[in-house]
């Protein structure tokens, strides 16, 4: 009986995934039915709201990568090396007191994240880049960034804690310095579950609605200039959801394409992860 009730619950996980792109598959025919594939793919204007329609996908996509790749730029290298001072340089005692209050940061609502975001970084950030206007990529992407350290550090953490103090006995037996046995022993031996940790916090990042909604802008521009307005996939959604088009119309059935690319995309990164967790795993 708990065979089979182990069987299920895995089950259940792969039958919602499964329904989930179902559901997506079935509803975004209405809209493929209309436009071309390859429009919506290769078109650089977004306007499925207004009059000439335009729908093509590539500025909601490039505004969705950017303030994900700098959210991961803030939180990798923070969290890796909040990591590496928690798992090699950490008392057992500070240990225990700085970890739970790191992990504070994730239980913090993200609608929180995002009006702090604009109404603190943006004005902050302006000082530095005056042409920066209040909706931008760069302020929801740092804020991003620092919610999602929590998810970096505890488990590159976890991971580097797992590795056999037998490794670090003997490299300092061959006189490494504390610093050499961190970096050239602990972290590549760490590796699988530190990349395992920065794929999750990616998946994390391009699935953010809030944040990007309020600090991001509704602007859907292919740009490469963080100082701009922008708008996510998620934030589309977001805004469609709201009630912005009528239910069974092309404009609305643009939320299930959207969402079927947002998922295919998740999809593929973490088959890579997969594939790179696989690569570097070590077995002790």
């Amino acid at each position: 009986m708990i065979e089979k009730a182990l069987f299920a619950s895995a089950a259940l996980s792969v039958l919602t995934t499964l329904g989930i792109l179902g559901l997506f598959l079935f509803e975004a025919y209405g809209f493929f039915s209309e436009v071309s594939i390859v429009e919506f793919l290769t078109g650089t204007l977004w306007t499925p709201l207004f009059e000439p329609q335009h729908f093509g996908v590539l500025p909601l996509v490039a505004g969705t990568l950017m303030v994900t790749a700098i959210s991961i730029a803030v939180a990798v290298p923070i969290g890796l090396l909040t990591a590496i001072f928690l798992s090699e340089y950490a008392s057992d005692r500070l240990r225990r007191l700085v970890k739970p209050v790191l992990e504070v940061l994730a239980g913090v609502p993200t609608v929180v994240y995002g009006y702090f975001a604009l109404t603190y970084v943006t004005p902050l950030l302006q000082r530095v880049f005056p042409e920066m206007i209040v909706f931008n990529a760069l302020s929801a992407g740092l804020v991003m960034g620092i919610m999602i350290i929590p998810m970096v550090s505890s488990l590159s953490e976890d991971a580097m804690m797992a590795v056999p103090n037998s490794l670090r006995e003997g490299a300092y037996a061959l006189g490494s310095q504390k610093h050499e046995v961190a970096l050239r022993i602990v972290v590549p031996s760490a590796l699988s579950g530190i990349i395992a940790s920065v794929i999750l916090a990616i998946s994390r990042a391009i699935g953010e609605t809030m944040i990007v909604s309020i600090a991001a802008g509704s602007t859907p521009k292919l740009t490469l200039n963080p100082l701009e307005s922008i708008q996510t996939m998620t934030g589309y959604i977001s805004q469609i959801s709201l009630g912005e088009a009528p239910f069974g119309s092309i404009e609305y059935n643009t939320i299930f394409a959207v969402g079927l690319t947002l998922f295919v995309m998740i999809i593929i990164i973490n088959s890579v992860g997969n594939w790179l967790t696989n690569r570097y795993w070590r077995s002790y």
